[in-house]
């Protein structure tokens, strides 16, 4: 791919990418540490801007230290010319694009260290799975990036996520860990969570299986406790973050397996919804009183797994695009 566009590196730390702009930068990202290192040192010089504890003259010495280490001077002066200054100008109009607490505290701490002992892994078409220096389980869902440090030094362990992760977090109650997204911080010592939250920071949920959590909104939304069963959402445009029962599935889309007692078709399709993310239509002549029970395998696509259960729980079914159309087997 090479050289990627200026444009989206700058949409990117305002969130404003779209989803084919963060699969080119996903792609970008996995052609070399390098380039990683990079992107992670030019967003630390974003947040070092939105930071009102920051004087400019610490900025730019920050920011000059930072850019020496990482590249030559001929480039230093290039991106310190050309694209500082106007991130520092994205930092005073993106309000809510960006957190400006906790991670931002974070980068600038990180400040301190060389970068390269933080990490960025992108997960692009294939759900990864990856274990963090603590001993932390993560599966991140397609189109997704995770940062974190090579080691988890000080009080607290934190990472951020820009898209869909599943925690299973190894509990130290003397050091918190702390996932940091768009528009919100999920808080545990150790617990199972998944958190999703898109690049705008227009909407992010947090769904507890286990443990306990702590949530809170970026930017004044509140801060709540999650018992097991539980999520989180909290809406950018409305600032509200509310509570509810958590959606039937929310972890499936990272199992290899789905473990089903007596699950119903409505609740099975939520399932198979989240798992392959597609949209399942149920024809009124579906008998969504059936269940179903027992182990199933997640197969490489939705249209295989149907094809397992389909005839138990007495379905048919039509794949088009992104959409399932399910019927009863009876129907013509």
């Amino acid at each position: 791919m090479g050289k990627l566009d200026e444009k989206i590196i700058v949409k990117f730390l305002a969130g404003e990418c779209s989803e084919e702009e963060l699969r080119s930068l996903n792609v970008w990202l996995e052609e070399s540490e390098e380039n990683a290192h990079e992107l992670f040192t030019l967003e630390e010089l974003y947040h070092l801007g939105k930071s009102d504890v920051v004087s400019e003259e610490a900025l730019l010495a920050k920011a000059e230290k930072q850019l020496s280490q990482r590249l030559g001077e001929e480039r230093k002066r290039k991106l310190k010319r050309k694209l500082f200054h106007r991130w520092m100008q994205y930092a005073a109009i993106a309000v809510g694009a960006f957190f400006i607490g906790g991670m931002g505290y974070w980068f600038y701490q990180a400040g301190s260290r060389s970068s390269e002992s933080l990490v960025t892994v992108t997960a692009n078409e294939t759900i990864k799975e990856l274990m963090l220096p603590d001993g932390t389980k993560v599966w991140l869902n397609k189109n997704t990036i995770l940062q974190y440090p090579r080691n988890f030094e000080g009080g607290e362990r934190h990472v951020y996520l820009n898209g869909e992760g599943f925690f299973d977090v190894k509990r130290n109650t003397a050091k918190p860990f702390i996932v940091q997204s768009h528009a919100m911080q999920v808080r545990v010592l150790g617990t199972t969570f998944n958190l999703k939250s898109g690049e705008n920071g227009q909407r992010a949920v947090a769904t507890l299986l286990k443990g306990e959590v702590e949530v809170k909104g970026n930017h004044g939304e509140g801060m709540i406790v999650l018992s097991p069963g539980q999520q989180a959402e909290l809406d950018g445009m409305t600032r509200r973050l509310t509570v509810k029962p958590a959606e039937p599935g929310i972890e499936g889309w990272h199992d290899t397996a789905f473990d089903l007692n007596q699950t119903d078709i409505r609740t099975l399709c939520k399932i198979l919804e989240r798992a392959y993310n597609v949209k399942i239509i149920i024809a009124p002549d579906v008998d969504i009183e059936r269940t179903y029970s027992g182990p199933l395998k997640k197969k490489e696509n939705v249209a295989a797994t149907l094809d397992l259960i389909k005839n138990s729980i007495g379905i048919k079914y039509k794949v088009i695009g992104e959409n399932v159309f399910i019927s009863s087997s009876k129907s013509k």
